[in-house]
């Protein structure tokens, strides 16, 4: 999996870019949902959970970020992304379709994290 490392700065604003988007635009909760918003080009940013076990489990999503060009970071636990999308469960990976009023937080975050790469 190609991970790469994550300030924790960046790692909270994709938590905020999250709920952001949730209460204003549309979020795609879980790995299927989120694999299907990359797979249609309407992934505007998706947030893997670090700590997914097996890793199986999200492992083709950065691949397929890359062939699709999406941008994707990645946060330390899949409980922060749950409580970010406000499902009160643990969450192995979100892609924000619709940025809603977040959408200068999202583009302030793929710049950083292309910078990353």
């Amino acid at each position: 999996m190609a991970k790469f490392n994550v300030p924790e700065e960046l790692a909270d604003k994709a938590l905020e870019a999250i709920e952001t988007a949730r209460d204003t635009g549309k979020v795609k909760k879980g790995t299927n949902e989120a694999t299907k918003a990359i797979e249609r080009g309407i992934a505007k940013l998706t947030v893997i959970a670090d700590d997914v076990e097996p890793p199986e489990i999200v492992a083709h999503i950065p691949a397929l970020c890359e062939e699709k060009n999406a941008p994707y970071i990645f946060v330390k636990e899949q409980k922060e992304l749950g409580s970010a999308c406000g499902i009160g469960v643990a969450c192995a990976a979100v892609a924000i379709t619709d940025a809603g009023k977040g959408a200068e937080i999202i583009d302030d975050l793929v710049e950083k994290i292309n910078a990353l790469k």
